[in-house]
């Protein structure tokens, strides 16, 4: 029986792939970012241990709403990379009953073993959240190199795995012109990715950093102003990349 360690569950989520989503947050995560709203999330040994035949029958019950709105179940996070067995197994049994599924990942892979390859040939849609073009910069961001989520970038783009490129647009790291130009310009010539879901800065998860007795670093950061929304947009529109916040 495969088994997988869960944070939480979103029964009718709208806003982690097409129409209403089931979504599970798998326990865990390897990146340490300052703005991340799943603090709680980080810790590998923590959450609660389900098998996947558990998880299904709570899926099958909210089957029709998935299907009439056009959704079905995503892997979020955490890190659902971290656990790529369960997500695969997890993801071919929602196959088996023609439910769409969509991983929402850092991209942190470490190594390319069989088993992502059959993660992804049951997933019908990736959310690959790409934090910051610029290494050192992202390693201040996150505490750790970029490199891997870019290979795993490029290896959607050679499998021509349906994407969604997702970029946080943070004031002081990520709401400048210049890397959101290096972005467009690294994701201009992927076929596969179908548009950059631009999601502003928010301070909704500082309550889950006070949790652990910790400060948000990003505490007293205000969300980006619809001007620089604008102007990360247009960035990828005269791309020719369709962009939306």
């Amino acid at each position: 029986m495969t088994m997988g360690r869960i944070h939480s569950i979103e029964s009718f989520g709208t806003v982690d792939g097409p129409g209403i989503r089931y979504i599970a947050f798998m326990q865990g995560c390897l990146m340490r970012c300052q703005y991340c709203h799943n603090r709680d999330t980080w810790d590998l040994e923590g959450g609660k241990e389900v098998s996947v035949d558990e998880l299904m029958s709570q899926i099958m019950t909210y089957r029709p709403f998935l299907e009439s709105s056009g959704g079905g179940v995503t892997a979020s996070g955490g890190e659902a990379i971290l656990q790529a067995e369960f997500v695969a197994a997890l993801f071919k049994a929602c196959k088996q009953h023609d439910i769409h599924t969509c991983l929402d990942t850092n991209g942190f892979v470490r190594k390319y073993e069989p088993i992502i390859d059959e993660l992804l040939d049951n997933t019908d849609l990736v959310l690959l959240d790409i934090k910051q073009m610029d290494d050192p910069t992202h390693i201040t961001l996150t505490k750790v190199s970029n490199q891997r989520t870019l290979q795993f970038a490029q290896y959607l783009a050679e499998r021509n795995k349906k994407t969604w490129i997702r970029y946080v647009v943070v004031n002081g790291f990520t709401d400048d012109v210049a890397s959101a130009i290096k972005l467009a310009e690294f994701i201009k010539p992927m076929s596969n990715v179908e548009k950059v879901e631009l999601l502003p800065y928010h301070q909704l998860g500082e309550h889950k950093w006070q949790a652990f007795g910790e400060t948000s670093p990003l505490a007293n950061v205000s969300p980006p102003s619809k001007e620089t929304m604008l102007s990360i947009q247009q960035v990828f529109t005269e791309r020719g990349i369709a962009a939306y916040f």
